[in-house]
């Protein structure tokens, strides 16, 4: 079986200080890039969330991530579904979890767009931390993340 085939499932952190500080809060990264995802999913993890990473939105839905995320944070242009799509379909189903989207092709149209869907955030790659942790204090109601 490829690293591919199956999420990674609660890659903890092993810092104790944030884990008591963020608690039981899972991020899921979806990304079809894997450097991309692997980064961001460490830097998630460094603020003390356990992270779960999908390579796909289809990945995220068939294996049933939605049951134990707190946010998710999704790259807009993946084969397949988009992360807008994605972040629509969790609505149309009912699930009010808060969506983060990213992307290194930004332009005006899918910025409004995310944001009028109720995207959380909607951050530029590369990310900055400071807009990160806002998004992610935002999403998760967990304060001094930086």
């Amino acid at each position: 079986m490829t690293r591919n085939s199956l999420p990674e499932i609660s890659r903890e952190t092993h810092d104790s200080t944030s884990q008591t500080r963020v608690g039981t809060a899972v991020i899921a990264i979806v990304d079809d890039d894997a450097l991309a995802r692997d980064g961001l999913a460490e830097w998630v993890e460094s603020m003390g969330f356990a992270v779960e990473t999908f390579v796909s939105a289809e990945q995220f839905i068939e294996t049933g991530g939605i049951a134990r995320t707190h946010c998710v944070i999704t790259d807009l242009h993946m084969p397949g579904m988009s992360g807008i799509d994605l972040q629509r379909r969790l609505r149309a189903e009912g699930h009010r979890t808060p969506v983060i989207v990213m992307t290194a092709y930004p332009n005006e149209q899918h910025r409004a767009q995310a944001l009028e869907d109720g995207a959380t955030g909607f951050l530029i790659k590369p990310l900055r931390e400071r807009l990160l942790v806002d998004c992610l204090e935002q999403a998760t109601g967990v304060k001094g993340l930086a």
